[in-house]
């Protein structure tokens, strides 16, 4: 429901102590870098960032005039290159052939921002062409494919990252009703989906850093001036330039705690809830994404 996305929105303002992050920066001139969800928003401020640092940057998005536009901005911006693959994530098969085209065409991936999601707060359930709860599948399943068929790519690109873009409004997943079929559970759609991109990353950070691949989530900033905030009818309280700058200062710094979750000013937290600390809970959801998707397969 409206009020209950609000009020998980509305968590993610609360203070917390400033950690410094290093001076010394990461340089992404002449590496390959995934933005998903890029012809709007954060991804799009994103991909103009990383291609100004001198990045070969994929963009991605369901409208392909928003994406060649950008391709073409950059291009004409003589820094960086990019290119631009269409996918709706709301299909599984049209991710996981999303992450086919990439991996066929991009041997090395230094960085995947898994960035892609939707929301909506008028208490409405919805489902996708799978069947699917829509921000469970957008936001998280989605992620979840892309990590797992890009890893080799990543692999042969390490030491490399992934960050999964998540929200401090995120909540706990009801994993006896994760599809929201109950009456009156559409509401934590959104906070449940970005719950499970931190305990995704919570529990996969140890195997992928094995690979040379560090995986962190992260809060970018508070209700951000994006389509999609204005789209839900909440005044904005941070600017997209505020998520920006938390995303590529992370993104650019020389350490990272693998796992971890960071909320602004790059304090690192375990999770943002305590449910994606829990070992069962863990292996609950990685045996359900595995069922969902069909990957990784056994």
């Amino acid at each position: 429901m409206r009020t209950s996305l609000i009020r998980l929105l509305s968590a993610a303002l609360v203070l917390f102590p400033v950690v410094a992050l290093a001076q010394t920066s990461i340089s992404y001139e002449g590496k390959t870098v995934l933005v998903t969800g890029s012809t709007d928003g954060l991804g799009r401020e994103l991909a103009r960032s990383f291609a100004a640092e001198g990045a070969h940057v994929i963009i991605h998005g369901r409208n392909a005039e928003r994406g060649q536009a950008l391709v073409d901005e950059i291009a004409a911006s003589g820094k960086g290159s990019a290119r631009f693959v269409a996918a709706d994530f709301s299909s599984m098969q049209a991710v996981r052939e999303f992450a086919d085209t990439i991996a066929a065409d991009t041997p090395e991936l230094d960085l995947l921002v898994n960035n892609a999601g939707v929301a909506f707060n008028d208490g409405e359930r919805r489902t996708t062409q799978d069947g699917y709860e829509t921000h469970f599948a957008v936001n998280y399943l989605a992620g979840w494919i892309l990590v797992h068929e890009l890893r080799p790519a990543l692999k042969a690109a390490a030491p490399s990252r992934i960050i999964n873009v998540s929200s401090g409004s995120s909540a706990p997943i009801d994993f006896d009703d994760v599809m929201l079929e109950q009456p009156g559970a559409a509401g934590r759609g959104y906070g449940q989906s970005k719950q499970a991109q931190a305990t995704m990353t919570k529990a996969l950070a140890a195997s992928f850093l094995a690979d040379g691949i560090v995986m962190i989530s992260l809060h970018p900033a508070t209700l951000m001036n994006t389509t999609m905030v204005e789209g839900l009818g909440i005044p904005s309280r941070t600017t997209v330039q505020d998520g920006v700058d938390h995303v590529m200062g992370l993104a650019k710094s020389p350490t990272l705690q693998a796992g971890a979750f960071y909320l602004e000013k790059g304090e690192a937290r375990e999770t943002m809830d305590p449910q994606g600390q829990d070992p069962d809970a863990q292996a609950r959801l990685l045996a359900l994404s595995k069922e969902l998707t069909g990957v990784p397969a056994d």
